[in-house]
């Protein structure tokens, strides 16, 4: 009986492999990315891109068990809740009411160290960041928001 449900499993497990999410990769240019539009140095942009653009863009750097199933749905499904929150490639589309809120979560989440996530930390301690780097992300957000605030009539 437990060689059955073994051999079930094993079989259950190789089929699902065939099912795959698809890929969070863009090929085509993103026009509407934050650092198209918005300044920010080198060191915020190669931050915010370390540690944030995997689930927060539409171009995802994927670790070696990203094609295994079921580890590759549970990634999709993070990457899909990320940019659902927030995503840097379309952020200059949005309006400046939505983009002065996101500027406020981001600073809010950096702060308060939510961001980015521990899981994700496990596998990626180059997204790590300091005190210093994110006391820099906040500053550079708050200028940013000052910058594109909405202005009341």
């Amino acid at each position: 009986m437990t060689k059955k449900i073994l051999l079930g499993l094993l079989s259950l497990f190789i089929l699902i492999q065939f099912f795959r999410p698809s890929r969070n990769l863009s090929a085509a240019p993103e026009p509407d990315d934050i650092f198209s539009h918005y300044p920010a140095s080198e060191s915020i942009k190669a931050m915010i891109k370390t540690s944030c653009y995997d689930c927060h863009s539409n171009n995802t750097r994927y670790p070696w068990y990203a094609g295994i199933q079921p580890l590759a749905w549970w990634l999709d499904h993070h990457i899909e809740e990320g940019k659902g929150e927030l995503n840097f490639s379309d952020f200059a589309a949005f309006n400046t009411r939505y983009k002065s809120h996101k500027l406020d979560v981001i600073m809010e989440v950096i702060n308060e160290r939510e961001m980015p996530l521990k899981p994700y930390l496990i596998t990626h301690s180059e997204a790590r960041l300091s005190d210093a780097q994110r006391k820099e992300i906040v500053k550079w957000a708050d200028e940013l928001r000052e910058v594109i605030k909405p202005r009341d009539p």
